[in-house]
């Protein structure tokens, strides 16, 4: 059973709780923009079930078939624990594997972007992990374990990670020794040298203590989050393909055959020597380090909230409902050309020109109402939608402004 569906309204309820505290506190950790970025990110990982084609379950049944020990007992105390462990032991390598092959870091990166650290970075999680993810699980397969329990306490893995994406929490004592905690995580996804690839954990923080790759957060080195080659857009498309099209375009550029194959298995950072000298990729400077920023009028801001708002609403309603496969290609679609839209107007884009792609995704959402219509769909069930397209509409002709933001600018 995937636990993290009924977690989502715990998740919504702690984000809240942490921005309250944060505002009390005076040290709010939130940005609008980069929690947008985040949390549409978190809504396209979970809508890409609707899109993708189930490669680990078919190899799961081809496995459990003809090469597996015979299934355990799920309602055995003992099956559960083995897999829970187990479970985390396959989560670390493949977590680590990650961050030290550029193909799966290409997947990976998408987690580490945000220069903000919150509940909400939590969610912002790959579409494309389930390519090459399930190979690591496929150990647990072999042994036996039901495919109902590698499921449930992979969710019951992925939630526990939630809690330890905050700065509010300090260290806590002998719990850091066997735990992944709030304080061991921060360093992970901290990009100065210090912290660079460590604390690779799940649940456990004991496998790091064993291989070698744990780090302890240090008072007198502050976490710098995000990533070398920071992505200074607020873009899903290109958080969630910068990378692959990196590697594409350094294995068309080198002279060098060899290096055209080595690129796709490389260790992170490796490039062919060629096309980094003729073409060099900059690094993010941490002695002058500054969040990407661009300012957003009041408007704007409300407008991309509401954005986010309807995304996660429509989200809902595709997970509840029982969708052919082509209506949820095109759930999938709208969820991502809101977010690319709304990307443009947080990135300060020229409202005049994002207007007009405005009224090219509501002429599509039209036309999907208008064919569900024709094939049966009543008004009511359709109301929801339409609702939507008329708020959507209100906003674009009275409250946002045709002309372009003024000029964007970072904070630190």
């Amino acid at each position: 059973m995937n636990l993290v569906i009924y977690a989502i309204p715990f998740f919504a309820l702690a984000i809240v709780l942490e921005l309250i505290y944060g505002w009390v506190k005076q040290r709010n950790t939130y940005r609008l923009n980069d929690s947008v970025s985040s949390l549409f990110l978190g809504v396209l990982s979970q809508a890409q079930r609707f899109v993708t084609l189930g490669v680990g379950g078919v190899i799961y049944l081809l496995i459990t078939d003809h090469f597996s020990t015979p299934l355990m007992d799920p309602r055995h105390w003992f099956t559960w624990v083995l897999a829970m462990v187990f479970y985390d032991f396959c989560y670390y390598w493949m977590h680590r594997m990650g961050h030290e092959r550029t193909i799966l870091w290409a997947a990976h990166v998408a987690h580490h972007q945000s220069e903000d650290y919150n509940l909400t970075t939590a969610l912002r999680q790959t579409s494309t992990g389930f390519l090459l993810g399930w190979v690591f699980f496929v150990p647990m397969y072999m042994l036996g374990i039901p495919a109902e329990v590698v499921v449930t306490v992979g969710s019951i893995n992925l939630i526990y990670q939630f809690w330890v994406h905050t700065e509010h929490i300090p260290k806590l004592g002998f719990y850091e020794w066997f735990f992944v905690t709030p304080s061991n995580h921060r360093a992970h996804h901290a990009q100065n040298n210090l912290y660079m690839d460590c604390n690779y954990g799940g649940l456990f923080i004991i496998w790091d203590r064993l291989f070698g790759t744990f780090q302890e957060e240090r008072k007198d080195e502050p976490a710098v989050f995000g990533i070398r080659g920071a992505l200074k857009s607020w873009s899903p498309v290109k958080a969630l393909t910068h990378v692959y099209v990196d590697m594409a375009q350094d294995s068309r550029d080198t002279a060098l055959w060899r290096d055209k194959l080595r690129v796709w298995v490389a260790r992170t950072g490796w490039r062919p020597a060629d096309v980094a000298l003729e073409n060099p990729r900059a690094k993010t400077d941490l002695s002058d380090f500054k969040r990407y920023d661009p300012k957003m009028s009041r408007s704007v801001s409300l407008y991309c909230f509401f954005q986010l708002v309807a995304v996660v609403l429509l989200l809902g309603a595709m997970q509840s409902a029982e969708l052919a496969y082509w209506h949820g290609v095109a759930g999938w679609s709208m969820l991502l050309a809101t977010a690319v839209i709304t990307a443009l107007w947080m990135e300060g884009r020229a409202a005049s020109a994002l207007q007009y792609w405005e009224l090219l995704r509501l002429g599509a959402l039209g036309l999907l109402l208008l064919l569900f219509w024709s094939k049966g769909a009543s008004l009511s069930a359709l109301s929801p939608a339409l609702v939507y397209a008329g708020l959507n509409a209100a906003f674009l002709l009275f409250w946002l402004r045709p002309e372009p933001l003024r000029q964007s600018k970072v904070a630190s």
